[in-house]
């Protein structure tokens, strides 16, 4: 009679209960590419595109994908790439020490190479898609944001406004995709992007400064416990956000709906800037993020209308 095997054969609890190997977890995957900024990323490239495109007849769908898709990849790699570096200090803040690589489930090689992978593919796809221009820009956004910016955060609270020079090239990609060059309506485009940012990261950093100072980040927030400068800087940046995001009006590219829709949106978000300047609260900072999430879709749809009614 044959004896029973030493070696039990293992229960469906544990079968079910066991988790799937790291390389297999999709949802890691996917959260390293930071799909929110990404989708933020992909929203003001087609910005600068639509913008370009009111100046032509028709309108080139397969560029615009090209555009969308290249961009998009070297927004996805990029924010790989700041998980690979920032996978330390992620550790130290409560919100972040549960991300797949402070946590140990996703291996740090193999994040590396998925966003190096990411970032050239979106370099190619943008050069045999676009122009080189485009391909240019976007190696300039993803070095600029990988090399400079993620490391200088743990130097100086000025990393901020320098983070926002990459951040506000995507539309600037979608402008010189149209039309391969790069001139005063691209930079108008970059002024927008780089103004809104400002706030926007500001709120994000007062909701986050317990977090930062814990890891040793020297963010505004951390140094300005009280919050004046901080609102001062939130208040500035809306200000100068307002005639800014008007110029395309100005320069023809946009009519009536756009500038009156943009500067309706434009002084609701400064004014959400001044109530976070008078409470300097968890809720003011809240309430101006969530203005500043909506600002950018909002001007977007301003610019649909302007071109459907126009």
């Amino acid at each position: 009679m044959m004896q029973r095997s030493p070696i039990a054969p293992p229960r469906l609890e544990t079968l079910v209960e066991r988790p799937a190997p790291a390389a297999f977890r999709l949802a890691d995957w996917t959260e390293m590419t930071k799909p929110g900024i990404t989708l933020m990323v992909v929203l003001t490239a087609g910005l600068g595109f639509l913008l370009a495109e009111a100046l032509r007849p028709g309108f080139r769908f397969l560029l615009l994908l090209h555009t969308l898709i290249g961009t998009g990849l070297i927004s996805a790699g990029g924010s790989v790439l700041n998980h690979v570096l920032e996978r330390e200090t992620d550790s130290l803040m409560r919100r972040t020490a549960t991300r797949p690589l402070p946590s140990g489930r996703v291996d740090p090689d193999f994040a590396l190479l998925y966003g190096v992978v990411l970032g050239v593919a979106g370099l190619v796809w943008l050069a045999v898609g676009t122009n080189l221009l485009t391909a240019l820009l976007g190696a300039v956004a993803l070095a600029g944001y990988v090399f400079v910016y993620t490391p200088l955060k743990r130097v100086t609270s000025l990393a901020t406004v320098i983070g926002a020079i990459p951040g506000a090239l995507p539309p600037v990609m979608g402008w010189s995709a149209v039309t391969g060059e790069v001139g005063l309506a691209a930079w108008v485009l970059f002024g927008i992007l780089f103004f809104w940012q400002m706030p926007h990261f500001l709120a994000i950093a007062w909701l986050c400064r317990e977090d930062y100072a814990s890891a040793g980040f020297p963010m505004l927030t951390v140094l300005d416990r009280e919050g004046a400068q901080t609102a001062r800087q939130m208040i500035l940046y809306g200000a100068a956000l307002v005639p800014i995001s008007l110029m395309p009006s100005v320069l023809g590219l946009m009519g009536t709906v756009y500038f009156v829709g943009t500067l309706a949106l434009g002084l609701a978000y400064l004014g959400a800037s001044f109530a976070f300047a008078r409470t300097r609260s968890t809720s003011g900072a809240r309430w101006l993020m969530l203005c500043s999430l909506l600002y950018l879709p909002g001007i977007l749809l301003a610019m649909l209308i302007d071109r459907i009614t126009s």
